[in-house]
């Protein structure tokens, strides 16, 4: 479990407060995605939950020991040079020490990636990278997985399949799942509760509470509206 009581943020001593007396607990099993406009502190909300940033004022608490988190992208990851899907694997298993190399095989299979396990990382497709991201993730037994915007850049029917294997890890492998989106169909389809950041503040509400609070915004500028 994690949990928020009061939380302020900024990222200068004396404010402006980008999130401001935040109140929340994710519970273990969950699947949360974060959802809200460009700027309104997404990002830095998860940050926040992984402990990479630390409240200005207010609380944080955390039972999970094994989070991960997959961003948007790797920065230092270089596409050209001549690696295996395998080798990238194992050189993080290395990292993690984990002894039984077993898991390589078990990550790549939760993702269904197993068949490109010889493949050089530069040949794959953006939702093949996705993918091995997520088994990269899962070598060390996370319990709490947190992602930055799962689908950005990835075709729609990648998407469809990214999707479903995070799903099963969240109901299958009982794995706490925290997601910024802005794929908000995903957001709708996937999640137990979404978390809606707007103006340094948020709230959670159901799949369904949240659709009614997008159409009832967009329909007033946008009669067509729909998700």
């Amino acid at each position: 479990m994690i949990t928020l009581e009061k939380v302020w943020f900024s990222y200068t001593p004396s404010g402006p407060y980008l999130l401001q007396d935040l109140n929340l607990s994710i519970n273990d099993g969950d699947y949360i995605s974060i959802v809200g406009e460009n700027g309104s502190g997404k990002t830095t909300l998860i940050k926040l939950l992984l402990n990479f940033l630390s409240p200005n004022k207010g609380t944080l608490t955390s039972t999970f020991t094994k989070p991960v988190y997959i961003p948007q992208r790797f920065e230092n990851l270089n596409t050209q040079f001549p690696i295996t899907v395998y080798e990238v694997l194992n050189c993080y298993r290395k990292t993690l020490k984990i002894k039984d190399i077993d898991c390589i095989t078990y990550s790549l299979n939760q993702v269904h990636m197993y068949e490109y396990r010889n493949s050089r990382i530069g040949t794959l497709s953006g939702g093949q990278f996705q993918r091995i991201f997520i088994a990269r993730a899962l070598l060390g037994q996370p319990d709490l997985l947190v992602m930055d915007e799962p689908s950005n850049g990835v075709d729609a029917k990648s998407q469809s399949e990214i999707y479903l294997i995070i799903k099963k890890i969240n109901r299958s492998a009982k794995v706490t799942v925290v997601s910024v989106e802005h794929n908000l169909k995903a957001a709708i389809e996937n999640s137990t509760r979404i978390y809606h950041v707007a103006q340094g503040s948020g709230h959670f509400c159901s799949p369904d509470e949240y659709r009614q609070e997008y159409l009832q915004a967009n329909t007033r500028s946008n009669p067509y509206a729909t998700l």
